[in-house]
């Protein structure tokens, strides 16, 4: 690639073809081009081609070199272009810098932009009664607006979106064709004379209303407690009044979902628009950065002890997700109300959020007591984001809405394009091609067919947007996942499967690619590992394609297998059996489990620190059964107070040399009712940061590892995380998932990184 360092004198007329990747569509990048192009007298052309954009600039040398380097320099806010090559060539035959029509070109570097949320500029003009988008709930431009959820196909342009049964009215295709407008070739740009309409409607009636009219009913539902289905930018949300106990409780009740946290959406209030956010959590400032951040995602952040807002948001939790409107719907609704608004997924349970009109009518007709729908058509869903500071650093928990499709760069190339079908909760699609990987947003949960259909129209619009037909298809090992069922039904092309803690260990050496050999902790739930038993709680050594495992936790049988993950008391209960104890407030109160149990009948034997944190909260918390994944260790969490010295946990060598802590010392702990809960809960997690410690202690007496790393669900605890890196912080280089999340939805990606490390 040619320097695009300014060469100092030279000002005679050279001409470049300039050639940028990244993401340099769907940003306002073509006027910007255009823009300085032109302050600096150039003459040429650009273009977009599918995936690039080709740039032919014409003048004086030292302005080109200038007009080089500002392309990087002085890039659009959204955009993140990266300069694939500048050479000599030919001048052409024009006198002016012009904007052509989009070109297609098979090769190119693609890369599909996620969803915007509004900028300062269009807010500006929403809340401008002068300015005709006046409350126009659908206004965007360049730098902001929906972009994944609505792109069929590329390049990106209007024709290849959901907007294509939206023709521009004069005044917007002014707009639309003048380079020196924001809203030059902003391809959802539209007014409320030729764009999409809101239009409400009553469960108790077939009649709708439309827009002005159509807002004030919304809030008129919301403000006498009801509940109202909002057609958003990636799907629909369920709203209610986050004041209102009575309206909580009817949601928790509609969409049966008695305890797991509701988000909450604030209006924009102050300076700094978090005003209202702060009377009712205690934001730090990464949280607030977090917040008002480009991806606008929900942040988990402390309750505050005066907050006005129900009761019944987070049940037993010490945090509350909190967000901002993001979308110009979103802003009229909040500011119109006049307070934080319940916004959680329009779904049922477990499933991808609802997109479609008519199937949310449908679907969710039992929860709402009114719909808010639009006639602007969502592609693909794309839920939103949710990030929590750990480690002093933001950490995604789910990737969504403005954070995805994520793109990383693989550190080993493929031989050919891979579909990587990831885990069954948390489920992520991923392709990779050469040295790219894309993962989707956040699916769902695999166990119904419509997380199946969804799964299946992400698996190929993926493919369909980037241009990459796959030819192998990756997935987990274990054979009940119904992403490795899918996989394995496909005769028309080769299958690999992957174990699924070495797909954990892999997405974090992938994420980072840094360092030779790994030692890293891989600690969820369960996932089947390569001795056919439920791994958990595993220390694996080496890299990508060469983990081996060199530690673990102490093995039990989990009574009734998977129940075991929805009564926690089942993992209580096996703890103290196998430690030849009985637990006296044990459910099991006529013993047959525990007969099950003796005689190995549905009790598969796991190492999974998850369900050692499942037992505490039952023991500590009461927390024997649950109504949604990891309750009882988040409620373990909030409950945690004071500082206390850990519990020492035994550390041997098994007779295959692999390094196992004996979490048999816990018990006393956690059944000690003399002891306040609180500290028992807190010495729970600072034995556990121990006993990792001291596993590290203990390897590095017979290997070497550069780095160290924490992955697996069970890294979502702050309280835990932060404890093992205060432990470790300054003996070793410790990595913890910062673009994806340590939970299953980073599988995709791993088993991508691992198949590819196998082959190197």
């Amino acid at each position: 690639m040619a320097s695009t360092a300014p060469v100092a004198g030279r000002t005679a007329t050279r001409t470049v073809r300039v050639t940028l990747t990244g993401h340099v569509q769907g940003v306002g990048f073509r006027p910007f081009v255009y823009r300085i192009a032109r302050a600096r007298g150039l003459t040429g052309y650009v273009l977009n081609k599918v995936g690039e954009v080709e740039i032919i600039a014409s003048g004086p040398g030292d302005a080109v070199d200038a007009f080089v380097a500002a392309l990087i320099d002085d890039a659009p806010p959204l955009s993140r272009p990266r300069l694939e090559s500048v050479d000599v060539v030919p001048a052409p035959d024009v006198d002016d810098f012009t904007i052509v029509a989009s070109e297609a070109n098979a090769d190119a570097k693609i890369f599909v932009p996620p969803d915007y949320f509004m900028c300062d500029d269009c807010r500006a003009e929403l809340e401008d009664p002068e300015d005709r988008r006046y409350r126009y709930p659908f206004i965007n431009c360049t730098q902001c607006g929906p972009r994944y959820t609505l792109i069929a196909e590329l390049p990106y342009d209007r024709p290849n979106t959901s907007m294509v049964g939206f023709p521009l009215c004069d005044a917007c295709r002014r707009e639309y064709e003048d380079p020196a407008d924001r809203r030059f070739h902003a391809e959802p740009v539209a007014c409320p004379d030729c764009g999409p309409r809101i239009s409400f409607t009553d469960t108790d009636s077939s009649e709708a209303v439309d827009g002005e009219a159509g807002l004030a009913a919304t809030i008129e539902v919301l403000r006498r407690g009801g509940i109202v289905a909002v057609k958003g930018v990636g799907g629909y949300h369920l709203m209610c009044d986050a004041s209102d106990d009575r309206a909580v409780s009817r949601l928790r009740a509609r969409k049966h979902r008695p305890d797991k946290p509701l988000a909450v959406m604030f209006p924009l209030e102050g300076d700094d628009g978090l005003a209202a956010v702060a009377r009712a959590v205690e934001l730090s400032a990464d949280e607030a950065a977090l917040l008002s951040g480009p991806v606008r995602p929900i942040v988990l952040a402390r309750k505050n002890d005066v907050s006005s807002l129900a009761d019944g948001l987070a049940p037993g939790l010490a945090e509350l997700g909190v967000f901002l409107p993001y979308a110009p719907l979103h802003q009229l609704l909040l500011s119109s109300f006049g307070g934080p608004l319940v916004a959680t997924s329009g779904n049922i349970s477990g499933e991808p959020v609802l997109t479609d009109t008519e199937e949310a009518a449908k679907r969710l007709d039992s929860i709402a007591d009114a719909f808010l729908h639009h006639d602007r058509p969502i592609l693909r869903p794309a839920d939103d984001p949710v990030y929590r500071p750990i480690g002093g650093r933001p950490r995604p928990l789910r990737i969504g809405r403005g954070s995805a499709p994520l793109e990383l760069t693989l550190p080993f190339r493929l031989d050919e394009p891979v579909l990587a079908v990831g885990a069954h909760m948390k489920g992520t699609v991923a392709i990779g091609w050469d040295d790219r990987a894309v993962i989707s947003p956040h699916i769902g949960e695999m166990d119904s067919p419509r997380s199946l259909q969804v799964f299946e129209r992400v698996v190929g619009d993926l493919q369909a947007l980037y241009g990459v037909a796959a030819q192998r298809i990756v997935c987990d090992a274990h054979p009940g996942y119904a992403t490795h069922r899918w996989a394995m039904s496909r005769r028309d092309m080769p299958t690999a499967s992957v174990w699924h803690h070495h797909a954990h260990a892999s997405a974090l050496a992938g994420e980072f690619a840094a360092g030779d050999d790994w030692l890293v902790f891989a600690w969820d739930g369960v996932g089947l590992g390569s001795d056919d038993t439920l791994w958990g709680g595993e220390t694996l050594h080496g890299g990508p394609g060469r983990w081996s495992r060199v530690g673990t936790m102490r093995s039990f049988r989990l009574p009734g297998g998977e129940r075991a993950g929805r009564e926690p008391w089942r993992s209580a209960a096996a703890l103290h059996w196998e430690c030849g104890l009985e637990w006296r407030d044990c459910p099991d109160h006529d013993g047959l489990l525990k007969r099950a149990w003796e005689r190995d009948l549905n009790a598969p034997r796991t190492t999974a620190v998850g369900r050692l944190f499942d037992a505490a909260g039952a023991l500590v918390c009461d927390a024997h059964n649950v109504s949604y994944e990891a309750q009882a260790p988040m409620l373990l969490e909030a409950t945690s107070s004071g500082l206390v010295e850990p519990v020492e946990l035994p550390l041997s060598c098994d007779d295959r040399n692999i390094m196992v802590t004996d979490w048999a010392p816990l018990l006393a702990l956690l059944t000690d009712t003399g002891r306040p809960a609180g500290q028992r809960a807190a010495c729970f997690h600072t034995s556990m940061a121990e006993a990792l410690a001291a596993q590290v202690r203990e390897a590095a007496r017979s290997m070497s590892f550069d780095r160290i790393g924490l992955v697996g669900g069970v890294f979502q605890n702050r309280l835990l995380t932060d404890a093992v890196l205060e432990r470790l912080d300054g003996d070793y280089p410790v990595a913890v998932p910062e673009s994806l999340p340590c939970n299953d939805a980073a599988i995709s990606f791993g088993q991508l990184v691992e198949l590819a490390g196998g082959t190197t």
